[in-house]
């Protein structure tokens, strides 16, 4: 339709396009959308006619757009049925062509050659097509002749082209008419004066080095971004070579996104640039030297696509409350998605969370209906707040969402519900009576009275007594109290059973299990295992004066009836005789000596160890240990050799357990045969008596002793041997028998040589004296 009707004007009639007659066209409730922030149509229900509602002015609605059109859709419901509309607005020829100014002066020189030629500014025609300017008319002159070409776009533009040179002398100054006119009907035209002076000297225009310029740049360019630069030269020398850069005819848009540096040529961004505004800025820049001549270029601005904006989500309609019985596939609502960008980025899809009972049905022109398509449930879920998420295909990205709220109705069908599947609360032992102990809580899903719950517990015992001596509940809020005060070291831990019943006439209810934790605190103090410390006077460990640093005396064994780190001890030396005679293991209590003993230290020593837990506050307790400092005490734990201290406490837990069995095994072993040798002498020297009588064998220490030299020091080592045995006695029953301990001398080194001697001349004796005995 034309621009410039009158409101009311008929554009057409729709009900043959839309396959209905007037009658459906009411009762489906036919109603004409505008996809235009302006509702320019309407739709007349009972006649199927699209009425203009007000005047178009298709300048001002589309500007230099082409085609101008105006999109809206007829929608029919039961079934829903959306119907696209398109209306061109065809263009009238309503405005005669304008140039900005009414006067145009135009500087030439003097020597100009021949066919130069100076762009002429367009003029404006707000008209489109054939009604916009189609030719340029100039006054008749001797100098001049116009030129009318056209752009590649379809557009005409004119130069003013020198036919004949011009003396400044002769005629500085000439006056020209331009007439613009359009290709209308009626013709419209508009005029414009051309002033041209005659300069001198300066002969030489500057040069673009481009005479068109295609540049590119994004959307949303930040202020001062770079856009192209243009460059010109000028033959000329001195002030005439001075090239001044400035926008000829552009649009006023363009001075408002652009700037353009007078002195170095660069076009850099001014303002906040759309792509949905204007996709591309074409603009004539003038290069003006200091004589006055100029020359221009073109400079061509593609804008490219960002995507900066989101889908748009419009609801156009919408059930709520939902019946909770509607079967699937039933409309609970429907929405259209918009977005302004082009290309991807303006492509959308849509969708909406999932597990939800509601799926998305695509429709046309980008409609969607919201559908059901599962059961609904109102005491699983009462309402539902749908997101609807419409996201384009742009990089990056873009997302908006609308929320749609559904309301759905109830029935009373639900048990109460524990948040829990189990409770495990902690209580502290030794707490105070009616001390609250945690919470338990369900939940009914049903409304009103149906959902109004009350607690209580199941019949139970803990240690044989019923659970209600222990905890209590509250019946309306679910919170469990302790009864009496708790002991961790009698009960750890217990179990109850709570049942929650709803109100109403047919009650449900549930059960939950509570795990109740008594936890441990520090109430207990350290127990001394040993050494005993019942009162009595300590018993006395032995420790030989030769013993060397690192030896161990004994262990102090402690227990704690506390749990965790409340049970964690730790051994330290309180008090001693000598305090750096002895150390305490501050982890395992081994009493061990710091250092080698000496005669000067105390025959009696007496120590304090004290046995701290790691609870907080900690307890602790004592022991007392008296160890008697000996000489000449035989110990197989006693090292000889030195070890280093980093291996002293590893060797020693490494060799005890063998030591102590070695000695147990032998122990036992020589009682064993000193029983059997024992019984089995007397038996015999009963029997052989008289035997052993005849033979006059000495028994008892009737050999030479081998004494030490008193004078020395030197201690005696003599062996005595108590025999009796029969006449036909071979030798190999007769056994020596070495002391089990080694006695050690206490004398100088020099005279041990001298004791073996003697030792072993004796029993060379002792051997003679066998084999006589023998023969005999």
């Amino acid at each position: 339709m034309p621009e410039e009707k009158k409101p009311s004007s008929l554009v057409a009639n729709v009900l043959k396009d839309l396959k209905v007659d007037v009658k459906e066209l009411t009762a489906r409730g036919g109603r004409l959308v505008s996809k235009s922030p302006k509702q320019y149509f309407q739709l007349d229900p009972h006649s199927g006619n699209v009425l203009l509602k007000d005047r178009i002015d298709r300048e001002a609605l589309c500007g230099q757009k082409d085609p101008c059109v105006l999109l809206s859709e007829i929608v029919l419901e039961n079934p829903l049925q959306v119907h696209r509309m398109e209306v061109e607005i065809q263009d009238v020829n309503d405005n005669p062509p304008q140039f900005s100014k009414k006067e145009f002066l135009l500087e030439i020189p003097e020597q100009t050659p021949l066919n130069t030629r100076f762009p002429l500014e367009r003029a404006k025609d707000a008209d489109r097509g054939e009604n916009t300017v189609q030719n340029y008319i100039l006054s008749s002159d001797d100098h001049f002749r116009l030129d009318v070409q056209s752009h590649g776009d379809g557009t005409k533009y004119a130069e003013l082209v020198l036919e004949k040179e011009l003396d400044r002398e002769e005629n500085a100054q000439s006056f020209l008419i331009l007439s613009a006119i359009d290709g209308g009907t009626p013709k419209r035209t508009g005029t414009a004066k051309i002033i041209i002076h005659v300069l001198d000297n300066n002969d030489n225009v500057p040069q673009f080095h481009q005479s068109l310029y295609k540049v590119k740049v994004m959307e949303n360019s930040q202020p001062s971004t770079p856009v192209a630069k243009v460059e010109a030269t000028d033959r000329d020398f001195g002030s005439n070579a001075d090239i001044i850069y400035s926008f000829g005819e552009v649009p006023e848009n363009v001075l408002r996104f652009f700037k353009l540096n007078k002195q170095t040529g660069e076009l850099i961004v001014a303002g906040t640039i759309d792509y949905e505004e204007d996709k591309n800025y074409a603009m004539d820049i003038k290069a003006t030297d200091g004589g006055g001549l100029s020359s221009h270029c073109k400079v061509i601005v593609e804008v490219e696509d960002r995507n900066d904006n989101a889908p748009e989500v419009t609801v156009t309609s919408i059930t709520s409350p939902f019946p909770e019985d509607s079967p699937q596939e039933t409309v609970a609502a429907v929405f259209s998605v918009t977005d302004q960008d082009s290309g991807d980025n303006g492509r959308t899809s849509c969708s909406i969370e999932a597990n939800l009972p509601f799926m998305l049905k695509a429709s046309e022109n980008n409609y969607y209906q919201l559908v059901t398509q599962q059961p609904l449930d109102r005491e699983r879920v009462s309402e539902y707040n749908i997101t609807i998420t419409a996201t384009d295909k742009g990089s990056p990205r873009l997302t908006s969402t609308r929320i749609i709220n559904i309301q759905i109705s109830d029935v009373n069908d639900n048990s109460p519900i524990f948040e829990k599947s189990s409770y495990e609360m902690q209580l502290q032992e030794n707490n105070i009576p009616g001390l609250l102990i945690g919470l338990v809580h369900a939940k009914d899903l049903d409304m009103e009275q149906n959902a109004k719950l009350t607690y209580s517990l199941l019949p139970g015992k803990v240690s044989d007594q019923p659970v209600s001596s222990y905890v209590s509940i509250n019946s309306e809020t679910g919170n469990l109290y302790a009864i009496r005060s708790l002991d961790y070291e009698q009960v750890k831990d217990f179990q109850v059973t709570v049942r929650a019943v709803d109100s109403s006439s047919l009650p449900l209810s549930s059960e939950v299990m509570v795990q109740v934790v008594v936890m441990d605190e520090n109430d207990n103090a350290p127990f001394i295992l040993y050494p005993l410390q019942n009162g009595t006077s300590p018993s006395n460990d032995l420790v030989p004066r030769g013993a060397e640093a690192g030896y161990l005396v004994t262990k102090v064994v402690a227990v704690d009836r506390d749990y965790g780190q409340n049970s964690w001890l730790s051994y330290e030396l309180l008090k001693a005789t000598d305090p750096g005679l002895f150390n305490v293991g501050a982890q395992n209590g081994e009493v061990k000596t710091m250092r080698p003993i000496n005669k000067r230290d105390s025959f009696k020593q007496k120590l304090i160890i004290g046995v701290r837990d790691n609870g907080h506050p900690s307890q602790s307790t004592s022991a007392t240990l008296s160890i008697l400092l000996v000489d000449g005490f035989s110990d197989p734990y006693m090292k000889i050799v030195d070890t280093p201290k980093e291996e002293v406490v590893e060797e020693e837990d490494r060799n005890m357990t063998l030591y102590l069995v070695i000695c147990l095994a032998a122990i036992s072993f020589v009682f064993l045969i000193s029983v059997v040798v024992f019984i089995a002498i007397k038996i015999q020297k009963r029997r052989k008596f008289i035997e052993s009588s005849a033979l006059n064998f000495p028994v008892g220490p009737n050999f030479p002793e081998n004494c030490g030299n008193a004078d020395d020091g030197s201690l005696s080592r003599a062996y005595n041997y108590e025999v009796c045995l029969a006449g036909g006695s071979l030798n190999s029953e007769f056994k020596f028998l070495r002391p089990v301990f080694p006695v050690f001398s206490l004398g100088p080194a020099q005279n041990q040589g001298d004791s073996r001697t003697s030792s072993h001349h004796t029993e060379d004796q002792i051997r003679s004296q066998v084999r006589r005995i023998d023969l005999t």
